[in-house]
């Protein structure tokens, strides 16, 4: 799901128009943002494009953490909360999804407990998906399959998923990417999941990616002089976050270059945006 979003389509105009106004409400500092009220609640293309932006459908709330602003309040049973329900109901990863669908979806659903809190619940609790519900592998009710936080203690064993979650990504077997990857790939994994660069979202994923600051530095260079906005943006996202940043990189002003370059795409915006509300890590 997370990599359908093409061009000239009604998916990809939809997320563009929710990415338009997630970066207004970031730029704003949050406000009168409702997702709500960007999307068709019952319009399948537009629970697709809530699955295509992931966690930063909700980034908005966010700011009521990072700086004591973001929306007016709004639990997991408001209006955005219910929608984000469905988009994670009517569109979970298949047993052949990639691992960066599956960590959009958990990521997605992390961000509904997160930022959307219902009182007296815990845990993704929402509709199932049509023709039962159940992940036909195990009968498994998606609502409890995906109902963990991603953090360090939810991997499994060396070598084995998240037990809680068979489908999670979590685990060395999956994972290995952030060790091991070239830091091309590992460059274009991470802006795929700049999403996830929310405040208390994926620290296993975070820490990570930390530890190679200095190849996602290089891959955003590289993107750059390919002129590659969209991963541009997104790994510029997580390295905001890292430690270590080189000086001599000119994180800053390469992130407000790369958006004046990219003509106005509203979800290169939405990465320097957020890049910009949620920073972290140092520069050396």
């Amino acid at each position: 799901m997370v990599e359908q979003a093409q061009e000239n389509s009604p998916l990809s105009a939809a997320v563009a128009d929710v990415a338009n106004g997630v970066a207004l409400a970031l730029d704003g500092g949050g406000g009168s943002y409702a997702l709500s009220a960007l999307l068709a609640q019952d319009d399948r293309v537009a629970l697709a494009a809530i699955r295509v932006l992931g966690a930063d459908v909700l980034a908005p709330y966010a700011l009521g953490r990072a700086a004591g602003g973001g929306p007016d309040g709004q639990s997991a049973g408001g209006p955005d909360g219910q929608l984000v329900r469905r988009a994670l109901a009517a569109y979970p990863p298949g047993a052949d999804a990639s691992d960066v669908s599956r960590w959009s979806y958990q990521g997605l659903a992390e961000a509904t407990r997160a930022f959307l809190p219902d009182e007296g619940t815990s845990g993704y609790s929402g509709t199932e998906p049509a023709g039962g519900g159940a992940n036909p592998a195990d009968g498994q009710p998606y609502a409890d399959r995906f109902s963990y936080s991603l953090s360090p203690e939810n991997a499994g064993p060396a070598g084995s998923p998240n037990p809680a979650n068979p489908a999670s990504p979590a685990g060395s077997a999956a994972d290995a990417w952030l060790r091991d990857a070239p830091w091309p790939k590992l460059s274009h994994r991470a802006s795929q999941l700049a999403a996830l660069a929310l405040p208390g979202l994926a620290p296993a994923l975070a820490a990570g990616l930390a530890a190679r600051t200095e190849d996602l530095a290089r891959g955003f260079v590289r993107a750059v002089r390919r002129r590659d906005w969209l991963q541009a943006a997104g790994v510029g996202r997580w390295l905001v976050r890292a430690p270590d940043v080189p000086d001599s990189l000119g994180l800053e002003a390469g992130m407000v270059y790369v958006r004046r370059m990219s003509g106005g795409d509203p979800r290169v915006a939405l990465h320097a945006l957020a890049a910009r509300r949620f920073p972290g890590g140092g520069s050396r």
